[in-house]
């Protein structure tokens, strides 16, 4: 096999893929990159059995064939390059020989044909949407996927794509986001959670306009420009998400959102290291925030002004790291909360929204401890 192209082409190229090269493999092939040629293009591969990418790009393809030449070096090797040319040689027992005009590299390669196998997904079902779009519904929902190995099924986001709307569910136990998109719709209905790792994956790798999305009962394949990610999905029951949104709110808050935040992470500074509780005083046109630390003997307190359509004065508690992710999780300028009574879950939703997506966040109070 022998082939020419660009060092820093063939950078971006292997930082494409090398997000699927594990850290520590327990098979010394899955720290390899399949480099093969594929109708006048150079194809990479990197898998590590559970998330394959595949990068597709030009390369002066003088020789046809196939290796496997280890990650880590080759990727550390052609950074410290600059922008010149690079030739590739590999001869029959796979060791690889690359030049440029500055030197001579050798590495031993590794027979193409022990490379993992990775699925087609050509017999799967195919939406096609916008490339933002795809991305927008993983940026509003990843922050809030949880990290728990006991409950696998809420490790991913739940992809509910039906014919007149989609959602994108991701919860925790403390904090959930169910985001829809109307324009997103199927023929068919399908359901499937694709795992936080690989959705992080695909936020760095979609480059073209479209994406592609293809579905088969175990994987997912997101395809956009010369990029294609493949994952397994989590073959699990997603909990019934819907039924810990509460229904009835009579307690309304809209309130400035960079304020409201910049506040819940200056007032949380003082809350206790262990329950970083703060607690929300809803008053007609004031909120006021606190947090105390009896430990260390540290309280702040802070006031801002909001629309609170209740006589009835309230107080409740959130973790503040939670608060202040879902915070920062509005695109809009105002934030408009909804609440029932301290122990049921606060809602969270921007003022207004683009005609085609609608977005609901909820919080999990804390139990309010006594203080004065």
């Amino acid at each position: 096999m022998r082939f020419n192209l660009s060092s820093s082409e063939l950078v971006k190229a292997l930082s494409a893929v090398s997000g699927a090269v594990p850290n520590k493999a327990t098979l010394p092939i899955l720290e390899t990159i399949l480099f093969k040629s594929e109708d006048g293009q150079l194809r990479l591969t990197a898998t590590d059995l559970e998330i394959s990418i595949i990068e597709y790009m030009d390369a002066d393809i003088e020789e046809d064939g196939a290796v496997a030449i280890p990650a880590r070096r080759l990727t550390e090797t052609l950074r410290q390059l600059p922008d010149i040319p690079v030739a590739f040689e590999v001869d029959e027992k796979f060791n690889v020989k690359f030049r440029t005009d500055k030197g001579t590299y050798k590495l031993v390669g590794e027979d193409p044909d022990e490379f993992p196998e990775v699925p087609s997904l050509d017999e799967g079902h195919t939406l096609e949407t916008a490339k933002d779009d795809m991305l927008k519904a993983i940026n509003k929902t990843l922050f809030a996927v949880s990290n728990d190995d006991l409950r696998p099924a809420m490790m991913g986001v739940y992809f509910d794509i039906g014919s007149e709307e989609s959602k994108f569910v991701a919860t925790d136990g403390h904090r959930l986001v169910r985001y829809i998109r109307q324009d997103l719709t199927s023929d068919k209905d399908i359901n499937f959670i694709v795992p936080e790792k690989a959705l992080s994956l695909v936020q760095k790798a979609l480059h073209g306009e479209e994406c592609l999305l293809t579905i088969t009962e175990d994987h997912a394949r997101f395809k956009s420009g010369n990029t294609i990610v493949i994952t397994r999905l989590i073959n699990e029951q997603y909990p019934n998400y819907d039924s810990v949104i509460p229904r009835e709110n009579d307690k309304t808050l809209i309130i400035n959102k960079e304020q409201m935040l910049a506040t819940v992470k200056r007032v949380a500074i003082f809350s206790s290291s262990t329950t970083r509780q703060i607690r929300l005083q809803l008053q007609p046109d004031k909120l006021t925030i606190r947090a105390e630390d009896i430990d260390m003997s540290s309280e702040a307190k802070e006031t801002i002004a909001c629309e609170y359509d209740n006589e009835e004065e309230m107080e409740i508690g959130f973790n503040a790291k939670y608060l202040a992710d879902v915070l920062g999780n509005v695109d809009d300028e105002e934030v408009h909360f909804e609440f029932s009574t301290p122990n049921r879950a606060g809602i969270v939703k921007p003022s207004e929204e683009d005609q085609n997506e609608q977005m609901l966040m909820l919080v999990m109070p804390v139990m309010l401890n006594t203080y004065a």
